[in-house]
């Protein structure tokens, strides 16, 4: 980690990209399959813009949702794919090598479903979405077959109604095993599938409890075993899936409001957690933390809590909403409520230097963060509590 730690210490600005119009910029992807080395951002005014990786030039723009954007995906065995989920109720297919606005897939179920998170497996067979909460406790995981043909109807392979009562705010595919799919929500538990097991009851591996709203969830560990979940109210809690057959505990560390265990020196105290993401070559869990001036806070996360790595200076002016680490490039992208997005490298000069304006939008993208519900075992399954 040494090498990897001082490399996070010399991060600085190397690229910056404002638009002209005010958008908040919520989520980001990075093409990993050789191709023109793309970065897909997903924008507060339902627009999905692709910039180059190395110079953020922004290359072309599609505006096929009429809803909020809930995430973009690259394909993992495609260089021209690329994913995207939307309130909408849709979730798209667009090829990069075809500029515009018309998507050459689109997936969707019953009408009433409006999609709140999504992601597509390792091996881009299968998509799963979640929707947010439909009358007072129902709230469904959708899967697709990706390959439907666009001329063919439908695709839905499946539904899952019994294990989330609140907004699905999250959905992870396993990196490696196409089958395995964490799903988080606001009701406050975070489920373990094996989709190849078929039915929902069967396919339930494990249950967590994080006691709160789940913001985000992530693989991570050496054998990608473990779960980091984040919750909106700023927990922190991480778990060990390599346990479930034993009788040993599956938290490795937790806590209700992991600010207040942030070592920042004098640097004042974190304000909120964007995200977490596995550094496969180091073998270490990265966590983001911000504050509402828009520092950013790079740290450690393992059973004995967090640590800090660097804190990268004068870059957004805004609330930080989305990051991403660039392992072969070794360089940090970040997007915010400024509306910028920025590239940071190890020793890089930036050609104008210092914070640019905020262009934070006047109406903020809204994000439900309603009072978790605390559920007993609905039936014979693992429960973390």
């Amino acid at each position: 980690m040494e090498s990897l730690g001082k490399k996070f210490k010399e991060l600085s600005i190397s690229r910056r990209v404002q638009p002209e119009e005010p958008t908040y910029l919520l989520d980001l992807s990075i093409q990993t399959v050789s191709g023109p080395g793309l970065v897909a951002v997903c924008c507060s005014n339902h627009s999905i813009n692709l910039h180059s990786k190395e110079n953020l030039c922004l290359l072309m723009e599609y505006q096929g949702h009429s809803g909020a954007i809930c995430g973009v995906s690259f394909a993992h065995t495609s260089s021209y794919l690329l994913f995207s989920g939307s309130a909408d109720g849709t979730v798209k297919t667009w090829d990069v090598r075809c500029p515009g606005s018309e998507a050459t897939q689109v997936f969707k179920s019953d009408a009433s479903h409006l999609f709140c998170s999504f992601d597509v497996s390792c091996n881009d067979v299968v998509l799963c979405a979640g929707t947010e909460q439909l009358d007072e406790d129902d709230s469904f995981l959708v899967f697709w077959d990706a390959r439907m043909n666009k001329e063919k109807k439908g695709g839905v392979l499946g539904v899952y109604s019994e294990s989330h009562s609140d907004d699905i705010t999250q959905v992870r595919f396993h990196p490696r095993h196409a089958d395995r799919l964490v799903s988080g929500s606001t009701d406050g538990l975070v489920n373990v599938f094996d989709l190849s097991l078929g039915a929902e009851e069967e396919a339930l591996l494990a249950t967590c409890n994080c006691g709160s709203s789940a913001s985000s969830v992530c693989w991570a560990g050496k054998d990608l075993n473990q779960l980091l979940c984040l919750t909106h109210d700023e927990g922190l809690h991480l778990w060990d899936l390599g346990q479930l057959d034993t009788d040993k505990p599956l938290t490795l560390f937790s806590a209700a409001d992991a600010r207040n265990q942030t070592p920042l020196s004098n640097q004042g105290g974190l304000d909120y957690f964007v995200g977490g993401t596995w550094l496969e070559e180091a073998g270490h869990l990265l966590v983001l933390g911000g504050t509402n001036r828009g520092d950013i806070h790079l740290l450690e996360c393992s059973e004995k809590g967090l640590s800090l790595l660097s804190s990268p200076q004068k870059g957004h002016s805004a609330v930080v909403r989305c990051f991403l680490w660039d392992s072969a490039g070794e360089a940090l992208l970040t997007g915010g409520e400024d509306a910028q997005l920025l590239l940071w490298k190890p020793g890089a000069e930036e050609l104008s230097s210092g914070k640019n304006d905020s262009l934070k939008s006047a109406s903020a993208l809204h994000i439900k963060s309603r009072l978790h519900k605390k559920h007993g075992s609905k039936r014979n399954k693992k429960l973390e509590v």
